[in-house]
C-alpha cells in the first residue's frame, strides 16, 4: 500500500504536534532551572545559571537521597530480574500441574495496588524489625516487579524458538544451562526493556519509601524532592533544578538503552 504525500505530511504534522505537547513541560522545567534565581543573579551572571543545580544539590541534600535511590533500585532490579527470568522460563517453557493457577497468583502483584496492602505490610515489617532499613523499602517493590517480570518473560519464552531448546537438550544441557546460556542471550532486548521499566518504577516510587521509613532515615530521591518543595515553595528555580537532578538518572539510562528498549517493546507482543 502506497502512502500519498498528503498522508505522509499529515502524519508528520500530527507527530510533531504530539512531540511539542510532550516536550513543552520538560523544556519549561529546564528553562526555569537555569534561569536567575534573584534579580541580582540576573545582573551578575550569564544567560544560563548552571550554579542553580549545585545550589539545589547542596541545599536539598540530593547527594544522599540519590545514593539511597540507587541502592534501592540496584537491589530491586537485580533480584527481580533474576527471579522473574527463572519464573518466566518455568511458566513459559513448561506445563505442569497447577501452573495456570499459580501464574494467576503471580498476576495479583500487578492487579493489587500498593495502597491496598501498604499499611498491613508496614506492621508486618515492623514486627520483623525491618522498618527504616533498605530491605523494608526494597522487598515490597521486588515482589511487585517480579509479578510484572514473570508476566513479561513468560510471554517471551512462550514465543521462543523451540529448536534452540531441543538442540541444547540433545547436547545434554540441563535446565540451568538452557536458560542462562541459550535463551537469556537471545532474550536480551526483552530483558533490557524489563530492566528499564523496573528501574523507572522503582526510582519514581513514593508511597512505599515514605511509609516504610517513618523516621525519615532512608529518604529516596522523590521523597527528598517533596521535602525540598516544602522548604522552597517560593523558589521555583531551585525546585526545578531539584526536579532535574531527580529525573536525570532515568533519562540518561533511557538514552543509553533506547535502541534495546524499542526493539524489546516491538518484540514484546504477548502471544497466548
Amino acid at each position: 500500500m502506497r502512502v500519498s504525500t498528503a498522508e505522509r505530511v499529515a502524519n508528520y504534522a500530527i507527530l510533531m504536534i504530539f512531540a511539542a505537547l510532550a516536550l513543552t513541560p520538560v523544556v519549561t522545567i529546564l528553562v526555569t532551572a537555569l534561569s536567575p534565581e534573584t534579580p541580582a543573579d540576573a545582573q551578575t551572571g550569564g544567560p544560563v545559571h548552571w550554579e542553580n543545580l549545585a545550589r539545589a544539590w547542596d541545599q536539598g541534600r540530593f547527594g544522599e537521597y540519590l545514593r539511597n535511590s540507587v541502592a534501592v533500585a540496584a537491589l530491586v532490579v537485580s533480584l527481580a530480574t533474576v527471579l522473574s527470568t527463572m519464573a518466566g522460563y518455568a511458566f513459559g517453557a513448561f506445563t505442569f500441574a497447577g501452573s495456570q493457577v499459580l501464574f494467576y497468583v503471580f498476576l495479583l502483584g500487578i492487579m493489587v495496588p500498593a495502597e491496598a496492602i501498604v499499611v498491613p505490610l508496614f506492621f508486618d515489617l515492623r514486627y520483623l524489625g525491618l522498618t527504616d532499613t533498605i530491605w523494608a523499602i526494597a522487598l515490597p517493590q521486588v515482589a511487585q516487579s517480579i509479578a510484572f517480570g514473570t508476566f513479561w518473560m513468560r510471554a517471551f519464552f512462550r514465543g521462543a524458538n523451540r529448536s534452540l531448546i531441543e538442540a541444547a537438550r540433545l547436547d545434554g544441557a540441563g535446565h540451568h544451562r538452557v536458560l542462562w546460556q541459550v535463551l537469556v542471550p537471545v532474550a536480551r532486548p526483552a530483558m533490557t526493556t524489563m530492566v528499564l521499566l523496573m528501574f523507572m518504577w522503582t526510582w519514581n516510587e513514593f508511597l512505599i519509601p515514605l511509609v516504610m521509613s517513618p523516621t525519615g532515615q532512608l529518604r529516596t530521591a522523590p521523597l527528598g524532592l517533596a521535602l525540598f518543595q516544602g522548604q522552597y515553595t517560593q523558589g521555583t528555580t531551585l525546585l526545578a533544578a531539584g526536579a532535574i537532578l531527580v529525573a536525570l538518572p532515568v533519562v540518561v539510562l533511557y538514552l543509553f538503552l533506547q535502541r534495546h528498549f524499542i526493539s524489546g517493546m516491538l518484540a514484546g507482543a504477548v502471544r497466548e
